[in-house]
């Protein structure tokens, strides 16, 4: 690691209200930060370490997160609207929000593909964000004190979006407005068929999704993942169906 690289990590850790060398940190050797320089090696750079083992971890981490963070601050929620919203808080989208607004992209190291490839540019960001913070969690100790680093940069993050999520149920969640509104006519539920048409990893329109209601046909969308693509779909299908009322019995 450069010395330059070294405190380029050092000043990252600091915008993120992490200062390594405060009291219960790692410190700012070149091996305490060793965890942080393997998250930020995106796997298409062809270093020795690469993000994708903290990955793992880190999708880990921020579902354990993000859980404690929903039982502290809305325990009036029950469990299942704490369940929807921890959905929304964990997922590649949030993830790839977020690292835009922290500006994780410019201390990536990126190879040349992926660098050039803008399409598959958020599922990059979202990938490396979950490796970040599961560089956080095993620097600052693991199971050992490595969590609260995390929820003391993710909490600003998640009060901000759980106060628009909470606003707007449905934001983000078509599949869940779309399911309120043909359950309250007595129509039962959306049915979502989903089919691969690209074989392209980050792909935004590798998957193309269906979504019926009593075999009619009421949208088609695109998405890089097949959760993506019946989100699309349900989405475009209530913007057709413009959610008219529910008729009064």
């Amino acid at each position: 690691m450069t010395p330059e690289r070294h405190q380029l990590l050092i000043a990252f850790l600091v915008s993120l209200g992490l200062d390594p060398t405060a009291p219960g940190g790692p410190g700012d050797s070149a091996a305490a930060l060793a965890p942080i320089e393997e998250a930020l090696s995106h796997s298409s750079a062809g270093l020795g370490r690469n993000h994708e083992q903290l990955e793992f971890l880190g999708d880990a981490v921020l579902r354990l997160a993000a859980a404690e963070f929903l039982g502290r601050r809305h325990s009036n929620l029950s469990v299942g609207q704490r369940s929807s919203l921890r959905a929304q808080l964990v997922s590649d989208r949030w993830l790839a929000e977020l690292a835009e607004c922290i500006g994780l992209e410019p201390v990536l190291h990126l190879g040349p593909a992926a660098t050039g490839d803008r399409a598959g540019r958020a599922t990059v960001l979202a990938e490396t964000c979950e490796a970040l913070i599961g560089g956080i969690y095993g620097a600052w100790g693991g199971p050992r004190g490595g969590l609260e680093p995390v929820e003391l940069w993710l909490t600003p993050h998640w009060q901000v979006s759980c106060l628009e999520l909470l606003a707007d149920p449905h934001r983000h969640n078509w599949k869940s407005a779309l399911q309120e509104w043909s359950q309250g006519r007595g129509l039962g539920l959306p049915c979502y068929r989903v089919e691969e048409r690209s074989r392209l990893h980050g792909d935004p329109r590798r998957f193309q999704g269906y979504v019926e209601l009593a075999s009619d046909l009421l949208g088609e969308g695109w998405g890089g993942s097949r959760r993506d693509a019946e989100q699309e779909a349900a989405r475009i299908a209530l913007e057709g169906l413009q959610l008219s009322p529910a008729p009064q019995g």
